[in-house]
């Protein structure tokens, strides 16, 4: 499955117009270079497409495996593969006898690809102090990223996290609770949702398996206390 999660078909197939001008014979090239988001070890389809009806040399410039797919006198569909880090690529032709380029910014992101739910018992008598852990391994950036905790479609806890770190991280979420009768009636489970949307990417969104949890009687059985902490790994 995608790391991109609902929009990850679309995102890994868009098509990107790389020089872009009006008039049959003019270019002009935009002043600020796109930006791109791409999951880290996916692959971007390029479609550069060059204004004028008779281009030459129509190059896509990379250091990164690229396949040629199709293309016709204005324009060529290209394949990068394998962007594994923050790069840039560049496009150029020539249009009426004047070559022009354009650069663009590919930003790689590690979306959320498991997600590891642990409860410290799997059995315990109500009223017993348990523990729910919720490890989301190697994810970048973390800001956008929110953990939700949950029984059933019931919302424990949910915790949005900040950080523009490049570099993937484990992000781990702690919450202590006391058994509940309730607790045995229903799945815990625990979900991650990468919103990348302000950086003009998705939703990507990863569960975990769900979990069980057998809740023994015990007389004099009272209300639960409730200690949640939620940090990123390796952070301090």
């Amino acid at each position: 499955m995608s790391p991109f999660g609902g929009w990850g078909t679309l995102a890994a197939f868009l098509a990107l117009l790389c020089c872009r001008g009006s008039g049959e014979e003019q270019f002009e090239v935009p002043m600020e270079p796109n930006h791109l988001l791409v999951g880290s070890g996916e692959f971007q389809v390029i479609n550069f497409t060059a204004s004028c009806t008779d281009p030459k040399k129509l190059v896509l410039e990379t250091a990164l495996h690229k396949t040629f797919l199709e293309g016709q006198a204005q324009w060529k569909l290209f394949k990068v593969i394998s962007i594994s880090k923050n790069m840039e690529l560049m496009c150029s032709f020539i249009c009426g006898g004047k070559e022009e380029m354009k650069v663009f910014n590919i930003t790689v992101f590690y979306p959320p690809k498991q997600v590891l739910l642990t409860l410290s018992h799997t059995s315990v008598a109500v009223g017993t102090l348990f523990t729910i852990e919720c490890r989301v391994p190697a994810v970048a950036p973390l800001e956008g990223l929110t953990v939700t905790l949950l029984r059933g479609t019931e919302i424990l806890y949910n915790q949005t996290f900040v950080g523009t770190a490049r570099f993937p991280q484990d992000v781990m979420v702690t919450h202590h609770t006391t058994a509940d009768r309730e607790d045995s009636l229903h799945n815990f489970s625990c979900e991650a949702w990468m919103d990348l949307r302000s950086r003009g990417g998705g939703l990507v969104h990863r569960v975990s398996d769900p979990q069980r949890l057998e809740v023994k009687a015990r007389s004099g059985a009272g209300g639960g206390q409730v200690i949640t902490q939620c940090r990123p790994l390796g952070t301090g």
